[in-house]
């Protein structure tokens, strides 16, 4: 059976500072380069039939220092829009709101949990049919690739909160029994 390999962008000074990044479009860092380098080597072997990615830089470049040909960009892979929290970090808003969750809350002028579920569903049912010539590789985002580890799996959009996701790493779903499965999580 096909794969969907996750790939997560390689480091930037948000993801580094833990600041919430969706629309601001960021180059990677220094250190973003040499992990995105790495995963050249974490990717031998798996060559996906297809490639797509989120349009922003951080993805894009991670994709080309990756050694992955992108075939089209997806605008269904872009992070979960931050909305009024977009370049704050959590212990900032923790400051205003002490009990706010992305996974339960969203974000104000942003996302939903369910809004991002439903896209991230669309991202999957267009998956399908790529399947059947082979695995595909995805290059996004960590709340993002989340929700689609979460979905993937039968979770609601809330149950990516279970799943770290760190920068620059590869991710694996697939199936056993017939049933999707998580087949590696977060792995470099």
């Amino acid at each position: 059976m096909s794969e969907i390999i996750l790939i997560r962008h390689g480091e930037t000074t948000w993801s580094a500072s833990r600041q919430h990044t969706s629309y601001t479009d960021l180059e990677l860092t220094p250190d973003g380069e040499r992990q995105a380098r790495a995963l050249a080597g974490v990717l031998a072997g798996q060559h996906p039939a297809t490639v797509l990615a989120s349009p922003r830089l951080r993805a894009l470049r991670t994709a080309q220092l990756a050694d992955l040909t992108v075939d089209r960009t997806d605008d269904d892979l872009v992070e979960w829009n931050y909305g009024r929290y977009e370049g704050r970090t959590t212990a900032d808003i923790h400051t205003d709101r002490p009990d706010w969750d992305i996974w339960t809350d969203g974000c104000p002028d942003g996302e939903s949990p369910d809004e991002i579920g439903i896209r991230v569903d669309r991202l999957l049912a267009r998956l399908a049919p790529l399947l059947e010539r082979g695995s595909v590789g995805l290059v996004g985002h960590a709340h993002q690739l989340r929700v689609v580890g979460a979905r993937w799996i039968g979770l609601p959009a809330a149950g990516g909160g279970k799943l770290r996701l760190d920068t620059a790493t590869v991710s694996v779903l697939g199936h056993e029994h017939g049933r999707p499965v998580i087949l590696r999580w977060n792995g470099r």
